[in-house]
C-alpha cells in the first residue's frame, strides 16, 4: 500500500507537469532525427525492436520532470521515498545524498532535449537500458536508464572539458549496438572496465595497467594525490588509505564506429584516515562530509565513502590505444568516524 500511494502520488503530480514536459524539445536519436518521427515512419528491420525510440522519450521525460519536482523544497511528506523510486545503480546513493547533506533541498536541473542512443533489445529482453545525451544546467551529460520491474535512471555523468561524445554506430533505424561484457574486439572489455579504472586510479603508472587508460585527473593524478596524502599522514602520525572498487554496480557499453566501444560505469571509493599516536591528535572532518558527521573533528579515525560515475571511451583491439575517461560525476555518499 506504501508504495501504490508513493507512485499514485507521483503520478498526479507529473499530470500537472504534462506541459512543462512537452516544452523541454523533442528527443533525438543518435541520428538526430526526431523520436516522434522515427516511430511514425520505421525504416524496414530485421525484428521489431523491444524498445522504441518513442518510449525512451517517454521515461526520459517522466523521470527527468518527476525528479524535478521532487527537489522542489516543500513539505510533501515522503519526498525521499519518491525519488528511490527513480533511481537505481551509483545515482541512487548519489541522490540520496544530495538530499541528506542540503537538508533536503537538492539542487534542481534544467533539462535540454534528449539524443537517444536506444540499443536495439530483442522483445521480452529481461533488462533493457538506453542512454541518452542531454544539457543538464546548460552543461552536455550522458544519462543511462534502466528497467527492472520498472524504468529508473542509473547513471549520470558530465562530459568534461574539451572532451566530447564519440560517434556512436547507428543502424538503419538509428538505433545502437549495445556491447557484451565479454567482448574481445576492444582492448578493455566492458566488465572489466571498472577493476582497470579502480587499479590506476590507485597505483596510477607503476600499477600492471599501466597504460591502458589515459593520464588525466580521475586516473594517474588521483594515484599522485593519494601517494602524497599517505606520506603526508604517515608525518602527521596517522594512517591513511583510500581504495576503488567496482562493487556491484552495472556496466552498460555501445558500439562506437569505427569497432569501438563507450562504456558507463561506475565505482565506489572508501578513504579511511586512523590515528596512530596519542588521542589529541585529532582528525578534521572535509566540509563536504559535515552533513553526515555533526562534529569537525574525531579522535581515532574516519571513514569516507564516495560513489563516482564515468564515461569512457575505449579504442578497438585492432587500433590499441589508451583509454580515455569523457565525463564524471560524483561525491561523498556515506560518512562515519569515531
Amino acid at each position: 500500500m506504501r508504495a501504490y500511494g508513493r507512485r499514485g502520488a507521483l503520478a498526479l503530480a507529473i499530470g500537472f507537469l504534462a506541459a512543462a514536459t512537452a516544452c523541454t524539445g523533442d528527443a533525438k536519436t543518435g541520428s538526430t532525427r526526431s523520436a516522434s518521427a522515427v516511430s511514425a515512419s520505421p525504416s524496414p528491420s530485421p525484428s521489431a525492436p523491444g524498445l522504441t525510440h518513442e518510449e525512451a522519450a517517454e521515461e526520459f521525460h517522466r523521470i527527468t520532470v518527476s525528479d524535478d519536482l521532487l527537489r522542489v523544497e516543500s513539505d510533501l511528506q515522503g519526498r525521499l521515498d519518491m525519488v528511490r523510486d527513480l533511481m537505481s545503480g551509483g545515482q541512487l546513493s548519489l541522490t540520496v545524498a544530495a538530499y541528506l547533506s542540503t537538508d533536503y533541498a537538492p539542487p534542481r536541473y534544467q533539462w535540454g532535449a534528449p539524443t537517444l542512443l536506444v540499443p536495439r533489445f530483442k522483445t521480452g529482453e529481461q533488462a533493457p537500458w538506453f542512454s541518452a545525451l542531454t544539457t543538464r544546467n546548460g552543461q552536455p551529460t550522458l544519462l543511462t536508464f534502466t528497467k527492472s520491474d520498472r524504468w529508473r535512471l542509473s547513471s549520470a555523468a558530465q562530459l568534461l572539458p574539451g572532451q566530447k561524445m564519440p560517434d556512436i554506430e547507428l543502424d538503419a533505424d538509428g538505433y545502437a549496438t549495445s556491447v557484451a561484457p565479454d567482448d574481445k574486439a576492444v582492448t578493455i572489455s566492458p566488465q572489466f572496465m571498472g577493476p582497470v579504472h579502480a587499479s590506476v586510479a590507485e597505483t596510477g603508472t607503476a600499477g600492471v595497467t599501466a597504460g591502458l587508460l589515459a593520464p588525466g585527473p580521475y586516473t594517474t593524478e588521483v594515484a599522485e594525490q593519494i601517494a602524497d596524502f599517505r606520506e603526508q599522514a604517515k608525518t602527521n602520525g596517522f594512517s591513511y588509505d583510500s581504495i576503488f572498487s567496482a562493487d556491484n554496480f552495472p556496466v552498460y557499453a555501445l558500439r562506437t564506429k569505427g569497432g569501438g566501444a563507450l562504456i558507463q560505469y561506475s565505482l565506489s571509493r572508501t578513504t579511511t584516515t586512523t590515528t596512530k599516536t596519542a588521542e589529541d591528535d585529532y582528525i578534521p572532518v572535509p566540509e563536504s562530509a559535515r552533513w553526515a558527521i555533526s562534529t569537525a573533528v574525531l579522535r581515532r579515525s574516519l571513514r569516507l565513502v564516495e560513489t563516482h560515475q564515468y564515461a569512457t571511451a575505449v579504442p578497438p583491439l585492432s587500433a590499441p590505444a589508451p583509454a580515455t575517461v569523457l565525463a564524471h560525476d560524483g561525491g561523498i555518499t556515506r560518512a562515519s568516524g569515531t
